[in-house]
C-alpha cells in the first residue's frame, strides 16, 4: 500500500442532485432542471477533494454489496482514492442521499443510511493499520461515536494529525472525542450542539472557539452562518468574513473546507488574513509539528 497523506474515515453513499426553480407544496409537481448523480457522503466528499488537492488519500467507510456500491467504488477509484479499505457489507443496501436545490440555492436532504452502512468498532479495528500509516487521519463525526473515537483513538496513539468534523449526537461523547483531536471544524449546528449556543457573529465565533480550545484541540475551525469562519489556536485567532460571490449551490462546501484545511494543516501552510493579507499572529503550534509525529 502507497503512503496515505490522509485516511478519511467517515459515510460513502450515491448522491442525487435534483435543482429545480421551486419545491412543490403536497400534492403538487416541478420538472427537475438538472439531475446528478455522484459518488456522494461527507466522507467520500472530503476523500474526492482531498485527491484534487493532491493529496495520496484513503478512504474507510461502508457500501452494500449491490450494484450501487461497486459502482461507487469504481468512481472513487477513478478519482485516485485508495478504497482498499472500504467495507462491503452483505444483504446491505448502499446508502443514498437526494438533494432538492431550488432557484434560490436552498437545499433540502432526503436521506436512506441503512444502519449496517455505519462504521463499526470492529470496522475501525480491521483498518487500524492503515489509520497508524496516514499522516493524519480525518473522522466525520456523523458516524457513530464508538468507531470515532476508535479511529481518533487509533491514530493518536500512532503520533498522527488528528481531524474531527461536525459533532457526535450523544453530548456525552464530546469531551472524549476532544481530547483526542488536534483540529476540530464543526458549522453552527454542530457547535450549538456542543456548546449549547451557535455564534451569531465574529466575536462569538471566536469565543466559542476559544472555549473548545480548553478541551483539547489545537486548531478550531469555527462557522459563523451565512458570515463567515472563525479560527482559534493557542497563541492567536482569526475570523475570516464570506466572499461576495454569488452562491448557486453550496451542496458539499463544507466538505471542501475541510478537505483544504486538513491538507493546509499537514503541510504547515502559513496562516493568512481574509482577501490574502498576512496574519499578524504568531503561527500556530500545529502548522509546525502536524508534519511530522507528535
Amino acid at each position: 500500500m502507497a503512503e496515505l497523506d490522509v485516511m478519511v474515515v467517515g459515510q460513502v453513499a450515491r448522491d442525487l442532485v435534483l435543482l429545480v426553480d421551486e419545491v412543490p407544496q403536497a400534492g403538487g409537481t416541478t420538472p427537475v432542471r438538472r439531475r446528478r448523480e455522484l459518488l456522494g457522503g461527507k466522507g467520500a466528499n472530503q476523500a474526492v477533494g482531498l485527491a484534487q488537492l493532491g493529496a495520496a488519500v484513503g478512504l474507510l467507510g461502508v457500501v452494500g454489496d449491490d450494484e450501487v456500491g461497486e459502482r461507487l467504488l469504481a468512481q472513487a477509484r477513478a478519482d485516485g482514492i485508495d478504497v482498499g479499505w472500504v467495507r462491503r457489507r452483505p444483504d446491505t443496501a448502499t446508502g443514498l442521499i437526494v438533494d432538492v436545490v431550488d432557484a434560490d440555492a436552498r437545499w433540502r436532504y432526503l436521506e436512506d443510511i441503512p444502519e449496517a452502512t455505519l462504521l463499526t468498532p470492529d470496522d475501525v479495528a480491521g483498518a487500524a493499520s492503515a489509520l497508524r500509516a496516514a499522516r493524519a487521519v480525518l473522522v466525520q463525526l456523523q458516524q457513530p461515536a464508538r468507531a470515532a473515537l476508535a479511529a481518533a483513538r487509533t491514530a493518536r496513539e500512532a503520533g498522527r494529525l488528528v481531524v474531527l468534523d461536525g459533532a457526535p449526537a450523544d453530548a456525552a461523547d464530546v469531551d472524549a472525542l476532544l481530547a483526542l483531536a488536534d483540529v476540530l471544524r464543526a458549522d453552527a449546528q454542530e457547535v450549538e450542539l456542543i456548546t449549547g449556543d451557535a455564534p451569531r457573529d465574529a466575536a462569538a465565533g471566536l469565543a466559542a472557539g476559544r472555549a473548545l480550545l480548553r478541551r483539547g484541540p489545537s486548531l478550531l475551525a469555527v462557522e459563523v452562518a451565512g458570515k463567515g469562519n472563525a479560527f482559534v489556536w493557542p497563541d492567536g485567532e482569526l475570523f475570516l468574513p464570506l466572499s461576495e460571490t454569488p452562491t448557486v449551490d453550496d451542496t458539499g462546501a463544507g466538505d471542501a473546507f475541510v478537505a483544504a484545511l486538513t491538507l493546509g494543516v499537514l503541510r504547515g501552510s502559513p496562516v493568512s488574513g481574509s482577501r490574502g493579507t498576512p496574519s499578524r499572529r504568531p503561527a500556530p503550534p500545529w502548522a509546525i509539528r502536524a508534519v511530522g509525529p507528535r
